[in-house]
C-alpha cells in the first residue's frame, strides 16, 4: 500500500515523493485517516515509528484549504531539538504549499521570534515556556486556531511541563481537534488525555518491548572502571557511529573530552551548551563528521538520526521505558543495532525491574582481555565523586531555602496572629501559609 489511498492533496504528495517515501508506517496508516476525518487521536508507539509524519501529513492538507497566515495549527513539544526536528519535517514534506511555519523555544532570540510571527504564521512549533511566555505577552492570536498536537507528552510529563501546558490550554479555543501523541502512558498523562481530548480514538503499535532490529548486551563493572571498559568496547568493536548516554551534564561533558584527549571523534550534547552549540554538535553527528556524541537523555526522544550504529549506556537509566527510548536511537527504518550497557552492583533493582518488563532474563556479558582488577582511572572517578558533591550542595540549598521559608511564614502567622489580637479577633484559627518547600523544575533552556 502507498501513500496515494489517503488522498492528500497533490502538493503534500509532491513532497512525500521528494522525500522518497514509499510506503506508509504502520502508525501513519492508522493515524492519517482519522485525522482526516477529524477525530482527536491518542497515538502511542516506539520511537522510530514515522509519528512525525503521521501528524503532519494530514495537517498540512487540512491547512490547506483555510487562509493563508493565521496561526491555524500549534504543536507543542518538549524540547527544543525535537521542534526543530519538526520544523525540518514540515520545510520538507510542506515545500509545495507555501504554508509558513516557525519555532518558538528558550535560549535564543525572543525579537526575531516576534518578527517571525507578526509576518503571519500558519503553523507553530513550539516548547511550553517560550510559547507561554509569547502568550503574556500578546504576540499570538489564537482565534483561527484548528489543531493543537501534543508530541511526546509523556517526556512533557517527565519535564515538569504540565503545569505550564494546563496554563496555556486556558487560552485556547474550547474547539479544536486534539491529537496526542506518546511513546508510554503514565496515570497523569492518562489523566491529561481525559482531561483534554473529546472522546479519542486510541491507537498503538507495538509493545514499549525494545525492537527487534537492536541486538542488546549487558556488561557488569565498577564505577570506577567504567571508562576503561568503554573505551575497551570502543576498541574492540567495529562502530559506525555511537550515542553514548550518561545521567548528568557534567559527566557528559567530562566524558566527552577524555574521549576526544585520547583520539576520538567525540563531543558532548547536554543542557549547558548554548543552542547554538547543540545544533552543531547535532549536525556535525548527523553528518558523519563526528563518531561519537555524548549525550543527556534530551537526545533520547524525537531526534531523528538513523545511522547510529552503537548506543552506549554509560550509565544506567532511571526506568525502564527511559532504556527503551535510549536504545531506540539505533537499530531504526529496519536497519540493524547495538545497544551496550554498563552496569554496576547499584543497578540490580533496575536491572531486574527490566527484567520483569520485558519478561526475559537479560545476559550478561563479560570481556576477558579486559583487566577487571586494574588501577582506576583516577580523573573520571574524581568527576562520579564532584557529581556527589554538587548534589549534596544542590540538596544543602534546597534545604536552607525551605527553612528560610518556614522562617518567613512563621512570622508571618505570629505577625498575623498579633494584629488579629489587636483587631479583637479571638477565635484561635489562623490561615495556614500556602508557601510549599523549594521544587526544582526544568525549562526550555535544557
Amino acid at each position: 500500500m502507498n501513500f496515494e489511498k489517503f488522498g492528500l492533496d497533490r502538493r503534500v504528495f509532491l513532497g512525500i515523493q521528494a522525500l522518497g517515501y514509499k510506503a506508509p508506517t504502520p502508525i501513519q496508516d492508522q493515524a492519517i485517516p482519522l485525522i482526516l476525518q477529524g477525530h482527536d487521536i491518542v497515538g502511542l508507539a516506539q520511537t522510530g515509528t514515522g509519528k512525525t509524519a503521521a501528524f503532519i501529513l494530514p495537517v498540512l492538507h487540512q491547512l490547506l484549504a483555510g487562509p493563508r497566515g493565521r496561526l491555524r495549527a500549534l504543536i507543542i513539544v518538549p524540547t527544543r531539538e525535537l521542534a526543530e526536528q519538526i520544523q525540518e519535517t514540515i520545510r520538507q514534506l510542506g515545500r509545495e504549499t507555501e504554508l509558513r511555519s516557525t519555532t518558538l523555544y528558550g535560549g535564543v532570540s525572543l525579537l526575531k521570534q516576534c518578527q517571525s510571527l507578526r509576518r503571519g504564521i500558519d503553523v507553530i512549533v513550539a516548547c511550553p515556556g517560550r510559547l507561554l511566555d509569547h502568550i503574556h505577552r500578546g504576540n499570538i492570536d489564537f482565534a483561527d486556531l484548528k489543531v493543537l498536537v501534543l508530541d511526546e507528552a509523556d517526556q512533557m510529563f517527565d519535564f515538569g511541563f504540565f503545569p505550564t501546558l494546563r496554563k496555556i490550554l486556558q487560552f485556547l479555543p474550547k474547539k479544536q481537534q486534539r491529537l496526542f501523541f506518546s511513546a508510554t502512558m503514565p496515570k497523569a498523562v492518562q489523566g491529561l488525555v481525559n482531561e483534554l481530548l473529546h472522546n479519542p480514538i486510541p491507537i498503538q503499535i507495538g509493545q514499549l518491548d525494545p525492537v527487534s532490529t537492536v541486538e542488546q548486551k549487558f556488561y557488569p563493572v565498577t564505577e570506577a572502571l567504567k571508562t576503561e571498559l568503554l573505551i575497551k568496547l570502543l576498541q574492540i568493536n567495529a562502530m559506525e557511529s555511537v550515542l553514548i548516554f550518561t545521567r548528568t551534564k557534567r559527566r557528559a561533558k567530562q566524558l566527552a573530552e577524555h574521549l576526544e584527549a585520547i583520539g576520538h571523534s567525540a563531543t558532548s550534547f547536554q543542557g549547558n551548551l548554548s543552542q547554538g552549540k547543540r545544533q552543531m554538535a547535532l549536525e556535525r553527528f548527523r553528518n558523519k563528521k563526528l563518531k561519537i556524541l555524548v549525550a543527556t537523555d534530551i537526545a533520547a526522544r524525537g531526534i531523528d538520526i538513523t545511522h547510529v550504529s552503537h548506543v552506549i549506556n554509560f550509565d544506567m537509566p532511571g526506568t525502564t521505558e527511559a532504556y527503551t527510548h535510549r536504545i531506540g536511537r539505533t537499530g531504526r527504518a529496519t536497519k540493524l543495532g547495538a545497544a551496550f550497557t554498563l552496569i554496576t552492583p547499584s543497578d540490580g533493582r533496575q536491572m531486574r525491574s527490566m527484567e520483569r518488563q520485558f519478561k526475559q532474563i537479560l545476559q550478561k556479558c563479560i570481556i576477558p582481555e579486559f583487566n577487571y582488577h586494574a588501577v582506576p582511572n583516577t580523573s573520571m572517578a574524581l568527576s562520579k565523586a564532584h557529581d556527589n558533591h554538587s548534589s549534596r550542595q544542590q540538596q544543602i540549598l534546597v534545604a536552607r531555602t525551605y527553612n528560610t521559608s518556614r522562617q518567613i511564614n512563621l512570622h508571618n502567622n505570629n505577625t498575623h496572629q498579633k494584629n488579629s489580637t489587636r483587631h479583637g479577633s479571638h477565635s484561635g484559627h489562623f490561615q495556614k501559609s500556602n508557601t510549599k518547600p523549594l521544587r526544582t523544575t526544568f525549562n526550555d533552556n535544557r
